[in-house]
């Protein structure tokens, strides 16, 4: 395999506790810690292996973003990725839209195989892989746990409700992994230095001549209702007395 397309969105910090602006327009992310977003650093760090075991030639991590997005795609390279593109947008895109960037992506550098995390944190939509096989033509392979490549096709084992579940996929394929996949390595300060000279490539999201406009406009947003203290009862009369109070039954 001649390359491997991943994924990484700049999202906060998964340890940082998410605000809603004053003014209701969005989340706070002045003076807030962002980082890659878990699933899709298990995804750059699933390719990785797959090219130190020789079976894929050159890895190139995606963002999609302002100027800021590169520090991610810094920490990718670090990671051991060989190229980096930011996507260059000021607007917040939806899964379709990042779907359709991808797609472009695809056909300029000719992947191979694409691996995303399954969801982002932030929206938790679960869609881009999924759309962009459909956009693309191509198989895919969603949540894997584990991924065996073979010739021109992917194994890949993904839990289910009934236990696990081996997919076969041929190649060209998107594939997007699970939190059970791998654990992502150690970024040393060594690293980091050889990744600022490292090729990252700003392309405007104009050049791609793709059509990554929003279908759907988010009026307001708002922190969930503070939980209520609970209540104890002394029996299960009481507990359904207590649900009914609350209309619940």
């Amino acid at each position: 395999m001649e390359k491997i397309l991943v994924g990484l969105k700049r999202v906060v910090d998964y340890n940082v506790r998410v605000r809603v602006k004053s003014d209701g327009s969005g989340v706070e992310t002045d003076g807030v810690k962002m980082s890659i977003n878990p699933f899709d650093e298990i995804a750059l760090e699933e390719a990785l292996r797959i090219k130190e075991r020789g079976e894929a030639n050159e890895v190139v991590v995606v963002s999609i973003g302002g100027s800021e997005a590169q520090q991610q795609l810094r920490t990718g390279l670090a990671m051991g990725a060989d190229r980096a593109i930011l996507v260059e947008s000021g607007d917040l895109l939806e899964p379709l839209g990042v779907a359709r960037v991808f797609k472009a992506l695809v056909d300029r550098e000719q992947a191979e195989l694409v691996i995303l995390g399954k969801q982002a944190i932030d929206g938790d939509n679960n869609q881009m892989g999924q759309m962009l096989a459909a956009i693309w033509d191509r198989p895919q392979a969603t949540f894997a746990s584990k991924i065996e490549l073979s010739g021109n096709s992917a194994k890949v084992t993904r839990e289910v409700d009934a236990g696990l579940e081996t997919n076969e996929v041929d190649l060209p394929a998107v594939i997007t992994v699970d939190l059970r996949l791998n654990e992502p390595r150690y970024v040393k300060l060594p690293d980091i230095m050889k990744a600022k000279k490292k090729p990252l490539d700003v392309l405007p999201i104009a050049d791609l001549g793709v059509d990554a406009g929003p279908a759907i406009r988010e009026v307001s947003y708002e922190p969930p209702a503070s939980r209520e203290r609970g209540i104890m009862v002394d029996d299960v009369a009481g507990l359904v007395a207590a649900l009914k109070d609350k209309g619940l039954i």
